[in-house]
Order: C-alpha cells, then structure tokens, then sequence
C-alpha cells in the first residue's frame, strides 16, 4: 500500500479527518481521535500504524513485516506498525484500518458519537 492508496482508503472511512504532524505524517483521525498514522518511507515502503484489539495485537506484534508501535506501544496501547515485507497485504491492511477506525468510533463518547452520526 503506498501513501496515496492510505489516504484514499483513510478519507472513505465516515467522518474521518486529516493532519500532517509528527515531521510530516499522514495523521487520521474520527471525533478528535488518531486511528491510522502514515509515516517515513523506509524504501519503498511507508510505515503505517493502526491501532488494534488485544488479541489482534497478540496475533500481529510477532509476523514479519510487523512490530509493536513505537511510542504508543510502549504506553501499553495495542498499535501495530507495517514496517517492513512482507508485512500485510493490501486488503488485509485495509481491513485493519477499517477496524482500527470503528475501535476508536467505539471509545468515543456518546455525544461525540451522535453529533458525527456514527449510531
């Protein structure tokens, strides 16, 4: 997945919004809240980070290409980073994204969730 394939995955995703921080990464959130960061191309390569459930972080956090986030992580929050091949493939990581999104629409408050429309 390039940079400009995670952008156009991440802007679909129902109220979603954008930054660039962090020395220039692709930032997204929903309600406030950071669901999916596009970082530094290491190659051809960019790293992405998302967060996940407890047992999906169990299952990920030790496949190639894969690794606990850095900072985050290290928190104890369940992030995993696409850092290297083989990594995920597209869909897969895709699929990831989208539950990261709905983990974080989850964690919102009611109020927050009823004024994006996300019921």
């Amino acid at each position: 997945m390039t940079r400009e394939d995670f952008n156009s995955f991440c802007v679909a995703l129902p109220t979603t919004t954008h930054v660039v921080q962090w020395g220039g990464s692709d930032v997204w959130k929903v309600g406030g809240k950071v669901f999916a960061i596009c970082g530094w191309i290491d190659g051809e390569l960019p790293g992405i980070t998302f967060k996940t459930s407890p047992i999906g972080y169990e299952v990920l956090r030790d496949m190639p290409g894969l690794r606990p986030a850095p900072y985050l992580a290290s928190r104890g929050m369940k992030w995993i980073q696409r850092y290297a091949l083989p990594g995920l493939s597209d869909d897969e990581l895709k699929e990831h994204l989208a539950r990261s999104h709905e983990l974080v629409v989850a964690g919102l408050s009611r109020k927050v969730r009823a004024e994006l429309q996300l019921h």
